[in-house]
């Protein structure tokens, strides 16, 4: 099943590679991993999305809060959340095939970023599944290049 979880940890050195290497040790792979600082400077957010077994999931989110950096988890499995990913992609854009990449980019509500003599740069965000669209309808044009940030994801209401 797959799950996103929040942890809350203190913003420090090691913290990632401390939290990362509970989950390899486990022999679970990470799905996805985001992390950024919140409202307070002294406190970052991880976002990790993981495919696993309830039951070994829930000794690892246990484990998780017994670390001293890591000031809470929240496992969002079987809650109401909102997740995005965001995504830059580079697509090889002829002047011939600029206006239809637009149109493209209109439909999924993605923005042109950066315009060159032979490509252009597509900021898209949403969900996994969006993404994956984008990237499948884009393939035809030509990409040259593609990043992803991972998912972010916010419980709705006032959980988290």
């Amino acid at each position: 099943m797959r799950h996103v979880m929040c942890v809350l940890v203190e913003n420090r050195p090691g913290v990632l590679a401390h939290i990362s290497g509970l989950f390899s040790s486990r022999g679970y792979n990470i799905d996805s991993l985001a992390v950024g600082r919140t409202e307070n400077p002294n406190i970052s957010r991880m976002t990790i999305v993981v495919d696993g077994d309830e039951v070994i999931l829930e000794q690892i989110r246990k484990q998780l809060e017994r670390l001293v950096p890591v000031l809470r988890v929240t496992d969002f499995y079987g809650q109401e959340y909102v997740e995005r990913d965001l995504m830059l992609v580079k697509v090889a854009a002829t002047p011939a095939k600029r206006l239809e990449l637009m149109g493209l980019v209109d439909v999924f509500r993605a923005k042109v970023v950066h315009v060159g003599a032979r490509e252009m740069i597509i900021e898209v965000s949403g969900t996994e599944d969006k993404l994956e669209a984008m990237v499948e309808l884009l393939a035809s044009y030509g990409i040259k290049e593609l990043v992803r940030t991972g998912t972010v994801a916010m419980l709705r209401g006032n959980g988290g």
